[in-house]
Formats: structure tokens, C-alpha cells, sequence
């Protein structure tokens, strides 16, 4: 089967998180850099990819990778490139593009060429001077970062973020990559009891239930490469198959989600219903500070109000005092908290056992990680004699 350089876009602080997941759907040539993971596979692995990955932000198929400091070097080597193996005559292929730290800083420039060049490989093929551009999409980006160009093909369409379950959300949304990367750094098993008690659109208690029941993220959605011919749709049929197979419906979980807004709560039940896991979580009207629980060892996972979402630092820091007050009083639980304030530690009153930088958005924010207690192995009962 055709072999494949695709590369998983991450945000910054997710990449090792991406890498994982990978590696975990049984591919082993990765490489980790920077806002990407970049993998060899055959081409099934495009779907596959586009189905499971939890925490990427897209997959971008890998056309070529080369050092440009002239206009005239990226016409050429982009031209070089086998465009035609990927786009069919009647191709839409729109072209996008970055810059960083290079000597060609003009982005709509970049376009310009590199979408010329690609007219004139194709023109080479297909042997026409004009292409109507009707047909399946193939959106091109041009990236340089320090004059290397590397032009990928995206086979995600709409980020990968977008599920299909969430069309109400919050004034302040968490994305769902984010909130499926904070469960899995967690270490969350399905047998441990998990709440949120800041849920909002319930965007964390519906990742941790996709996660507990390996529902794939994108299967309740389409994506773009499914409409390119380049790609079987057997592939297609057999990945989707696969997510099908694998999910654990049965698998019971004790997932809760709390929160003070009534409407934001019902928005929660209905994005829990189009996931699928609406029996799997218990969404409640409760302040964080009556938080209160007879269960043990759970997990506590929670992207409370930071000051840039409310604009009330002094209001942030009185309800972080309290979550540690009220927290203390769950001695055996481990607390993951995602915030902004870099006194988070202070006010809550403990020292974190680990600290994670992340972005949320274009806000930089710190994923605090407290580890409780591991909860005791079960008593071997050993037969009489």
C-alpha cells in the first residue's frame, strides 16, 4: 500500500501527548517538533488518523520540505513536487500560508508563487492551461519557519476539535483537544470516579466518556479527504468499521459534571446526548463550594474562571482559596487544574506535584497536577486446603 508523510498539528505543550496517541494506533516512525508530530504510514493511516486522534489539531498530508531564500527557489521546488498524484484535474485547491524568521516574509507573495507553480506541474499532467477548480478540496499551506518551506495538503477540513456534539457552548469554551489532552495527562482510568465541577458545556465530562468507552472522537463527523478518489473509500469503510469495533459501550462509568448555571447545564445534557454518553454522566447545579463526596480515589479535573475570562483577579483568587478548602477535604483524591494565574499554587494552598505550560487559545495557562494517594490493592483470598 502507497506510503504517506503525515503530520499531526498540535498545540504548543501537546506535542508529546499527540505523539503518544500515534504511537498508540501502531505507528512507529515519529518525530516530535514544535507544533507537530510528523509520522510515515500507508495511506490508510489518513483516516485512521483523522477518526482517532484525541489531542491533534489536524492531519496535513507532507508534499515536500526544502531550504528557500528566493522567490524563484520556491516557484521551482515547488513545482517539483508531485501534484498531480494527489489532485485530480478538476481540483480545488486553495493555497494558505505562514512565515516565521524568514527571508521571505511576504505571505500573500508566497501564495501567489507556490500557487502557480502548482497550476503549471498540473498543467504538465493533465495538458490544459486553465482548471475550473469544481471539484473535492485539497486546501495547500506554504509554512516557512527559518527558509525552510514545507507545503502539506490538509485531509481534516474543520479542526479536528470540531466533534459533531457541541453546537451550543459557553461564553468561555475550552476546546475539545484541550479537555480530552488535561483527562489523558491525568492518567484517568474508567473505573475511578471523575468530576468537574466547573463543567460549563460539559466539554470535559464528555471527553473523559468518549475516552472511558474508546469512542473515537471523530466519528460522528465527516471530514475533507473523504471526497479526494485518491483515497479507497474500502479505507474509509474499514476505519470507520474499526471505531465501531473498538468502542466499549458497555464499560459503566461514574462521571460527574456540576456547575451555578441552570441554562448552561441543559446545553451540557443536549452536547452529551449528540456524543452518545449521556447515560455515562451526571450533570448537577452546584456551587464548588458545597462540592462534597463519600467516594475515593477520584479524579478531580477542572478548568475554573481565570482572569482574563473574567476580568476580576481579586474574585479569582477568593475562589481559589476556597477550592483548596474545599478540596482538603478529599484526601484521597488527585486534583488537575487548568488556569492562567501564576498564584494559583499560593491561593489554593499547596504546592502541586507537577506543572505542565499550555495554551489555551492564545492565553498561556499552566495544567497543575496534584497526586493523590493510589488506592489499596485488593485482599488476595487465598482457598483452605
Amino acid at each position: 500500500m502507497q506510503k504517506v508523510e503525515l503530520i499531526a498539528t498540535a498545540t504548543f505543550g501537546l506535542e508529546a501527548v499527540v505523539a503518544q496517541e500515534v504511537r498508540a494506533l501502531g505507528y512507529e516512525d515519529v518525530k516530535v517538533d514544535n507544533g507537530k508530530v510528523t509520522f510515515t504510514a500507508d495511506i490508510s493511516a489518513i483516516p485512521r488518523a483523522n477518526l482517532w486522534l484525541r489531542t491533534a489539531d489536524r492531519v496535513r498530508l507532507k508534499m515536500g520540505e526544502f531550504r528557500v531564500t528566493t522567490f524563484d527557489e520556491l516557484f521551482e521546488k515547488t513545482k517539483a513536487l508531485p501534484w498531480s498524484d494527489w489532485l485530480p484535474e478538476n481540483a480545488t485547491f486553495p493555497v494558505e500560508g505562514k512565515s516565521v524568521k524568514s527571508t521571505l516574509f511576504s505571505v500573500p507573495d508566497c501564495q501567489a508563487i507556490v500557487k502557480k507553480a502548482v497550476v503549471e506541474s498540473l498543467k504538465k499532467t493533465y495538458k490544459r492551461d486553465w482548471f475550473e477548480e469544481q471539484g473535492p478540496m485539497y486546501k495547500i499551506e506554504v509554512a516557512l519557519l527559518k527558509d525552510v518551506a514545507t507545503l502539506t495538503i490538509d485531509t481534516s477540513g474543520p479542526g479536528l476539535h470540531k466533534r459533531g456534539y457541541r453546537g451550543l457552548i459557553g461564553a468561555a469554551p475550552l476546546k475539545e483537544t484541550m479537555a480530552a489532552a488535561m483527562i489523558l495527562l491525568s492518567r484517568w482510568k474508567p473505573d475511578r470516579v471523575l468530576m468537574d465541577p466547573f463543567c460549563g458545556s460539559g466539554t470535559i465530562p464528555i471527553e473523559a466518556a468518549l475516552i472511558g468507552q474508546n469512542i473515537a472522537p471523530g466519528m460522528n463527523r465527516e471530514f475533507v479527504s473523504e471526497s479526494w478518489p485518491n483515497i479507497p473509500k474500502t479505507l474509509w469503510r474499514q476505519a470507520r468499521a474499526e471505531t465501531h469495533d473498538l468502542a466499549r459501550y458497555d464499560q459503566k462509568l461514574e462521571i460527574i459534571g456540576t456547575d451555578i448555571d441552570d441554562e448552561i447545564l441543559r446545553v451540557a445534557r443536549r452536547n452529551a446526548a449528540e456524543a452518545g454518553v449521556e447515560d455515562q454522566i451526571h450533570f448537577q447545579r452546584m456551587d464548588v463550594r458545597d462540592v462534597r463526596t463519600k467516594r475515593k480515589y477520584g479524579y478531580l479535573i477542572c478548568n475554573p474562571p481565570y482572569g482574563e475570562r473574567l476580568g476580576d483577579w481579586k474574585q479569582v483568587a477568593r475562589l481559589y482559596r476556597d477550592m483548596g478548602e474545599v478540596f482538603s477535604a478529599l484526601d484521597t483524591w488527585s486534583f488537575y487544574v487548568l488556569t492562567s494565574d501564576e498564584q494559583f499554587e499560593k491561593h489554593f494552598g499547596r504546592t502541586a506535584s507537577k506543572k505542565r505550560k499550555l495554551y489555551n487559545g492564545n492565553i498561556k495557562v499552566d495544567y497543575y497536577q496534584f497526586f493523590g494517594p493510589k488506592p489499596p490493592r485488593p485482599a488476595v483470598v487465598v482457598p483452605d486446603a
